[in-house]
């Protein structure tokens, strides 16, 4: 973030395969460049607009810059064979989207493989699922990739229309939120429906009053901070999956995000 320049694919390779390596075949998932909205990188010299989180960001860019793209997805590729290594995009609000971006991986694939460059041809390739669109045509988009990472920090503000670091608006912005949580499901259930895994990253995932939510949604992974998953982990391992499902049964039938609270507060 701070340096002068882009990274050049070398740097970002070694950097990839390093991690890669140091994992021992668990899973490592890259998430392709995911700037704009609050995230500004000096030497890109992104256009100043009234709403960047609206705007141009994250595949947004690379689908506009497909030349800079195949320089970060080379990079990840060719990292792919030292370890378990999937990519992950960024923003995608259609299958259109998606579909563009499997199609400039292909593309990469042929170069490497013209050049006799080592890569896993199965590589696994996922999204983020950060705005509505993605979350209502899930079961559409799950058939077109691996795996699902839901972003609540993003999908929150799209769905409430609430900047999430504006001061005056911070009783709005909430993944307690019916219609947030209403998506999550929309997500999951379009993620199962084809066979693929769903995850969340995000604040949300971390939180323990949330979380018997989640699992009873059917969440299969949760990304958080380091700091709070040997506490997670206890808590997910003393739950009732059945009980969970209940719960998250209760809370779908629930018009408020004050009525989610307690509803969630009482279970725990």
């Amino acid at each position: 973030m701070d340096a002068i320049d882009f990274p050049s694919e070398d740097e970002q390779f070694i950097a990839y395969k390093k991690i890669a390596e140091s994992l021992e075949n668990k899973r490592l998932v890259i998430r392709t460049l995911d700037i704009g909205g609050d995230k500004d990188l000096k030497y890109m010299k992104l256009p100043k607009e009234e709403n960047p989180f609206l705007g141009y960001r994250a595949i947004r860019i690379y689908l506009d810059n497909v030349d800079l793209f195949k320089v970060q997805l080379r990079a990840i590729l060719r990292a792919s064979s030292y370890g378990n290594v999937s990519i992950m995009f960024p923003m995608i609000s259609s299958v259109d989207e998606l579909r563009k971006s499997k199609e400039i991986i292909e593309e990469v694939k042929k170069e490497l493989n013209s050049k006799n460059i080592k890569f896993n041809e199965n590589i696994e390739v996922g999204i983020m699922i950060e705005i509505p669109s993605s979350a209502i045509m899930a079961d559409e988009l799950a058939k077109e990739c691996d795996f699902f990472s839901i972003g609540t920090n993003d999908l929150i503000q799209y769905t409430i229309a609430v900047e999430r670091g504006n001061e005056k608006l911070t009783n709005l912005y909430s993944h307690y939120n019916p219609a947030v949580i209403r998506l999550i499901k929309s997500a999951i259930d379009g993620a199962h429906k084809n066979g693929i895994l769903c995850g969340m990253c995000g604040e949300a995932a971390g939180d323990v009053n949330f979380i018997p939510l989640l699992v009873g949604l059917g969440l299969d992974e949760f990304s958080m901070n380091a700091n709070k998953i040997l506490s997670v982990r206890k808590l997910i391992t003393g739950l009732n999956f059945e009980e969970c499902k209940k719960l998250a049964n209760n809370v779908l039938h629930l018009a408020s995000t004050e009525e989610v609270k307690d509803e969630l507060e009482n279970f725990s």
